[in-house]
């Protein structure tokens, strides 16, 4: 079985950036997890009916690493809007666990393409709005290094 952190890098199939432009953030590590996130959700949305909920349990073993990272990098920094930006990925995690669960249990395999389609708009605001700032600060921080 892979351990999250090797569902983050080695078990992402390599293809064509999937990540749109405008939301890289210039920062490699956010980047890369943003860019593995994209095509984990690329890979539930092409997974037939009865890989869905395996696709779903990677793309969600993946997201709560990545939340976790940046959780991490906000409480260290004592960024001020970090209590709202986690608040969203607890709600993304908790609406997917569900969706995830009724997938598996009862077959509702619309309801797991529905959310990938939501999350995706939703990822894009997210990234804009939220990731961005905390990029930023963490530059101004010099936690990071802008590239």
């Amino acid at each position: 079985m892979p351990t999250a952190l090797s569902l983050m890098t080695s078990s992402v199939p390599r293809r064509a950036p999937a990540l749109a432009p405008d939301l890289h953030l210039g920062e490699p590590i956010t980047d890369t997890m943003h860019e593995e996130f994209v095509q984990l959700l690329d890979a539930a949305a092409s997974a037939p009916d009865e890989a869905l909920a395996a696709a779903l349990e990677v793309w969600i073993a993946h997201t709560r690493e990545h939340f976790a990272q940046e959780e991490a990098w906000m409480e260290a920094m004592d960024f001020g809007p970090r209590h709202c930006h986690a608040g969203q990925h607890r709600q993304v995690l908790d609406v997917a666990a569900e969706v995830r669960r009724q997938v598996a249990d009862e077959h509702r395999f619309a309801a797991g393409r529905q959310l990938v389609s939501e999350v995706r708009e939703w990822f894009a605001w997210h990234v804009s709005a939220m990731d961005s700032m905390m990029v930023e600060s963490l530059r101004e921080s010099g936690m990071v290094q802008a590239v």
